[in-house]
């Protein structure tokens, strides 16, 4: 289930997203651009993102499966198929290319350890996540 996010829906919460993240960071929020690489341009560190996350569901009232990321990355691949010995797959690689759109394609390193799929994540990539929760929200009763 590919559901099409649109530059208006990911304009309308990346500064609550930007705000979330710059708080959990402890940076200034004109660091957090759409395009920032979690990692390398922000300084975060995997125990961050677990923060962030926690911080986001809290801030837009959706509920983000841990580990739900990089399953939803892989779509139909199975693991075989996505990565292998730690190494992603050229199958794998073009998978997620597609998934995190957002990425540019130079930031792909070549091998792609799974193990570094996180620092490929930007603003933009937790935009979507939230996006993606919100629409698929059972309406509350």
């Amino acid at each position: 289930m590919s559901t099409n996010i649109t530059k208006e829906e990911i304009a309308a919460i990346f500064p609550k997203v930007a705000d979330t993240m710059a708080d959990a960071l402890g940076c200034d929020t004109d660091k957090v651009t759409l395009d920032a690489s979690l990692i390398n341009d922000l300084g975060a560190e995997s125990i961050d993102f677990l923060d962030i996350i926690f911080r986001l569901e809290r801030t837009f009232k959706v509920k983000i499966p841990r580990g739900k990321i990089v399953e939803e990355a892989r779509g139909p691949l199975s693991e075989a198929e996505f990565e292998q010995g730690g190494v992603v797959t050229a199958a794998g690689v073009e998978r997620l290319k597609a998934f995190l759109s957002e990425v540019p394609a130079d930031r792909f390193p070549n091998p792609l350890k799974t193990a570094d799929i996180a620092r490929l994540f930007t603003t933009e990539t937790f935009c979507k996540m939230v996006i993606r929760q919100q629409k698929n929200k059972p309406p509350a009763a």
